[in-house]
């Protein structure tokens, strides 16, 4: 790839990335807020971010600040509201405001997503790992002040 279309593909990787953090805004989770758009041709084909299943009360935590554990991550919400669409995910890009964990990754694979891209590390690092493993692109790109 030649030096000016990296460029370009940088910044369409941070401006991605910019609207996974607006999306992560509509998450009603108090701990973190976590936003992710799938991408292919240029067209985003979904969005997601962290929160309940459909029909749920939009609580991710109980009274000691403890998420629950049907909650959605960002990354399976897009991926599976990809799925009920027409569109399909295989050779797309995922933005995601933080890495993806062990689950996720699992879901990536399996979706045929190609390349990932995030701002922060989730506090493990074996969702990357796998996705390293199963060559899938990874890049970790810094947050624009």
């Amino acid at each position: 790839m030649g030096t000016e279309i990296k460029a370009k593909q940088f910044l369409l990787d941070q401006r991605y990335l910019k609207m996974a953090s607006v999306w992560a805004q509509n998450s009603y989770c108090i701990r973190r807020q976590v936003g992710a758009l799938l991408v292919k041709d240029k067209m985003i084909i979904s969005d997601g971010y962290n929160g309940t299943p459909s029909g749920f009360e939009n609580n991710c935590e109980d009274e000691n600040n403890i998420t629950f554990p049907y909650v959605l991550h960002a990354e399976a919400n897009a991926i599976t509201k990809v799925a009920k669409s027409n569109n399909s995910s295989d050779g797309a890009t995922l933005y995601v405001t933080s890495s993806p964990c062990m689950e996720c990754s699992k879901l990536i694979i399996q979706a045929g997503i190609k390349r990932v891209v995030f701002y922060d590390n989730y506090h493990k690092t074996d969702g990357v790992d796998l996705l390293k493993k199963a060559k899938i692109e990874v890049l970790q790109v810094e947050m624009e002040a």
